[in-house]
């Protein structure tokens, strides 16, 4: 299907109709784990996708986002190339609208997937933009609107709407401060500022033990009870890096944990999951 902006000969083609331009939705999953942290990178790949499909390339602008996500858009004389990236869930959303009927989608979408790493590659919408009739069928082009189904943007409307016993988030921090992740009184101080920051009542004192014989898993873990259920976590020393899980049946705003924590720790980039327990 991605040939039909191809111009055809003779009757293989229906030309009652004319679109004024096409759009392409690509979800990339499964990335590699480190594509998406530098700007520079999503860049080129773009630029390198847009090139080798023959669209003409006029400019190009990028942003990274903080603590971490790239937006960016490629201009093309035919219109463009548009990218938002999730480091913390290897994925990333892609448009490419075209105007022009030379642009090779295929070697575009597949040029990306190397680029990315992307294990998992789907062509999420495929639409003809902009339908010119001829005079006696115009009314009925664009007649019907369909709805494609909609999911909540957000985990609090999402919350609202499965109405779960309870949410668990769960990040991994990488390349943490050595120097906080093997301090215990740190560790007890990042657990009263988010039980805070999330409103979460404490029960009982934090508990933070320093585990393991070997090096690859040393280092402190940590409990506490909140009135909504537990948080916890494990402090990794030879990797610098921080397993954390909240688990609470009253809502809080997982990417504000993600954010607090990478933040705290100081850590590099990190990444999320997040599930509705029923």
């Amino acid at each position: 299907m991605l040939d039909k902006n191809i111009k055809f000969v003779g009757d293989s083609q229906d030309n009652t109709c004319f679109a004024l331009g096409r759009q392409l939705t690509i979800e990339y999953y499964e990335c590699g784990a480190t594509v998406f942290l530098d700007k520079n990178r999503v860049e080129s790949a773009l630029l390198k996708a847009a090139n080798k499909s023959g669209a003409t390339i006029i400019s190009s602008s990028f942003h990274k986002f903080e603590p971490q996500g790239v937006s960016g858009v490629v201009i093309i004389a035919e219109s463009h190339f548009t990218i938002h990236a999730w480091p913390e869930h290897d994925y990333a959303a892609v448009d490419i609208f075209t105007c022009g009927d030379k642009i090779n989608l295929e070697i575009a979408i597949n040029s990306m997937k190397d680029s990315f790493q992307s294990e998992n590659v789907v062509i999420s919408s495929d639409q003809n933009r902009g339908i010119v009739a001829k005079p006696y069928e115009q009314k009925t082009v664009g007649q019907t609107v369909n709805y494609s189904k909609s999911y909540p943007i957000s985990w609090k409307k999402a919350y609202e709407l499965k109405n779960p016993w309870g949410v668990l988030t769960s990040v991994d921090i990488y390349q943490s401060d050595h120097q906080i992740i093997t301090d215990a009184k740190q560790i007890e101080q990042f657990v009263y500022e988010l039980c805070d920051l999330i409103d979460m009542k404490r029960f009982g004192e934090c508990q933070v033990v320093h585990f393991g014989k070997d090096e690859r898993v040393e280092g402190f873990s940590m409990t506490q009870f909140i009135e909504t259920s537990l948080i916890s976590g494990h402090f990794a020393n030879a990797l610098n890096t921080v397993y954390l899980d909240v688990f609470s049946c009253k809502f809080y705003e997982p990417r504000e944990v993600a954010e607090f924590a990478m933040s705290f720790f100081k850590g590099n980039h990190y990444k999320l999951q997040i599930a509705l327990r029923q």
